[in-house]
């Protein structure tokens, strides 16, 4: 019996269970991958892209909705993350990548009520809280839809324990706020430092 093959479309982006992505499908190749997908309902894989090849655990992703179509076969879609996988052996004898695959649940399914509570309230604390479903899903990767770190989402991707992503979740929520407050104080305050000053008029000049 032929094995089936998930496609696979490695990116500079990490996709996790439940979490929504906008895509812009422009390469011929993808094109082609995402519109077999679209035809026939079913998944293919978002890996992310390394400067040796792709990272070996996936999340598979169905095309919820397509946005725009242009007129030379582009197309702008919104894909849901759905089912995490282990890449175990790759193929490549489409233009696209493709690969045998290993589904993979937690180990541990549920997490208590109090630390579910305690990572909703760090959450609401220091993100918009949105329309955060109370059930069908796991509550960690609902919070992780804000998490922009490449690689805490990985580790996020690859846990399979639902407590330890909220303990994760929890200590890592307040440290992104901190850093977002930070960028923005240090863009307010460059054109005041190191490349300039303002003169007496209002104007920035350059520094000598």
């Amino acid at each position: 019996m032929h094995e089936e093959l998930l496609p696979l479309f490695p990116l500079s982006l990490v996709l996790l269970p439940q979490n929504i992505v906008p895509l812009h499908i422009f390469e011929d190749r993808y094109k082609e991958m995402v519109g077999e997908a679209m035809a026939n309902h079913t998944e293919f894989g978002i890996v992310l892209a390394a400067h040796d090849g792709i990272l070996n655990v996936g999340c598979t992703a169905s095309v919820e909705r397509l946005l725009r179509r242009y007129d030379d076969g582009r197309m702008d879609i919104l894909a849901l993350g759905r089912r995490r996988f282990q890449v175990q052996d790759l193929d490549q004898e489409r233009s696209f990548l493709r690969a045998r695959v290993e589904f993979f649940d937690d180990a541990e399914e549920f997490a208590s009520e109090e630390l579910q509570s305690k990572a909703r309230d760090v959450h609401d604390r220091f993100e918009a809280s949105g329309d955060l479903p109370t059930q069908g899903g796991l509550l960690s990767f609902m919070l992780s839809q804000s998490v922009r770190d490449l690689d805490f989402r990985q580790q996020l991707l690859m846990s399979r324990s639902e407590s330890e992503r909220l303990r994760m979740l929890i200590g890592y929520l307040p440290k992104q706020r901190e850093r977002e407050r930070y960028i923005v104080q240090m863009k307010e305050l460059a054109p005041r430092n190191g490349h300039g000053r303002h003169g007496a008029s209002g104007v920035e000049e350059d520094a000598e």
